[in-house]
């Protein structure tokens, strides 16, 4: 579905990452991690094919990206971003429908069998009871519910999200991930994967995903959670003691030293590198 092979990465021509390749089949959640200023963004940006490959290639759909149109593109990605802040007071049902923009001719309005797909992805995440509710007056949580369902609405055989639970609390947090757990469930049947960018990795864990584990534009391990995810990996790419234990439930889970932590950053500041 989605293929990157052996991807430079950066803007213009500078570049920010090398070596990057990975590959998303129906059924796939694919997690991003890595520290802030990794490449994930950047990567995100050139998977999406609004920033053109410094070296190697995506390929989508069997065909390079970059010779594609933008409503190619959009019948086959989905995009969930951090947070949308509209400029007018949408009622939810509006926001869904935009998801059906690729799908309409030049000018075309949206019709009964467009608000009926919007109105069945809302049903899908639970949130049918929000179509007339000003969008931009719902929680954080039923915001997110909302943009997945713009994405569902789409449908596209792919989805990208780009951290969809950054800002949410706890509660709001598990109800994102059960309706992503939900999504690669369906997605055997429906022809859909899942790519998304965090900074836990005990959601990896939890959506029993594989990874794609990037520290300073570099790939450093790609595979299953179980697998890359290991104490020595997450300290070397977040530069602190890290350990991987497993709950009573049988749940892994990752726990910072935060002495280690402290540590690191009285060392930085020793070296007058600062915060």
């Amino acid at each position: 579905m989605l293929e990157a092979r052996d991807l430079s990465i950066g803007y213009g021509r500078e570049p920010i990452g090398a070596g990057l390749s990975l590959s998303v089949r129906p059924g796939d959640i694919l997690c991003l991690l890595g520290p802030n200023g990794c490449g994930k963004t950047t990567l995100f940006r050139t998977l999406l094919g609004l920033l053109p490959p410094l070296a190697g290639d995506v390929m989508l759909a069997g065909q390079p990206i970059t010779a594609q149109s933008r409503t190619d593109i959009a019948r086959r990605i989905a995009y969930v971003p951090q947070a949308h802040a509209p400029p007018f007071p949408f009622e939810a049902l509006e926001v869904v429908l935009m998801g059906r923009t690729a799908r309409l001719g030049a000018f075309g309005q949206p019709g009964r069998q467009d608000r009926a797909i919007a109105q069945e992805a809302m049903e899908r995440l639970g949130i049918g009871d929000l179509a007339h509710r000003d969008y931009s007056r719902l929680s954080g949580g039923q915001r997110q519910l909302v943009l997945i369902a713009r994405a569902l609405a789409q449908e596209a055989p792919l989805i990208v999200m780009d951290e969809p639970t950054a800002s949410l609390d706890f509660g709001n947090q598990a109800q994102v991930l059960a309706q992503i757990a939900l999504l690669a469930q369906a997605a055997s049947a429906e022809g859909c994967g899942v790519i998304l960018s965090t900074h836990d990795p005990d959601q990896a864990f939890a959506l029993e995903a594989r990874v794609l584990l990037m520290k300073e534009g570099g790939m450093r391990a790609h595979g299953p959670a179980h697998e890359v995810l290991t104490a020595s990996a997450l300290g070397d790419v977040y530069g602190l003691p890290v350990s991987v234990e497993t709950t009573t439930s049988g749940r892994k889970v990752c726990l910072p030293s935060l002495r280690g932590a402290s540590s690191a950053s009285e060392m930085r500041q020793n070296a007058g590198g600062g915060a």
